[in-house]
């Protein structure tokens, strides 16, 4: 699952590689192209972030069993 701000980057990064593609303009293009990687890459780091939260609460739910 992604993070709001990941999927908000991706598609304004898709949405500027289409005006740029309809317009020929390149810089807005690989504008586009780095908007939407960023977003693939909040998506990815919000999704370790739960996985070392969800690891972190199994080892203090343990602790506390102990």
């Amino acid at each position: 699952m992604g993070s709001a701000e990941g999927k908000f980057d991706k598609a304004k990064g898709r949405a500027k590689q289409a005006a740029g593609d309809l317009t020929d303009d390149e810089s807005l293009q690989a504008e586009g192209k780095a908007d939407e990687l960023g977003g693939k890459a909040k998506d990815k780091l919000g999704g370790l972030k739960n996985k070392v939260e969800d690891a972190v609460d199994a080892v203090k739910d343990k602790l506390k069993r102990d």
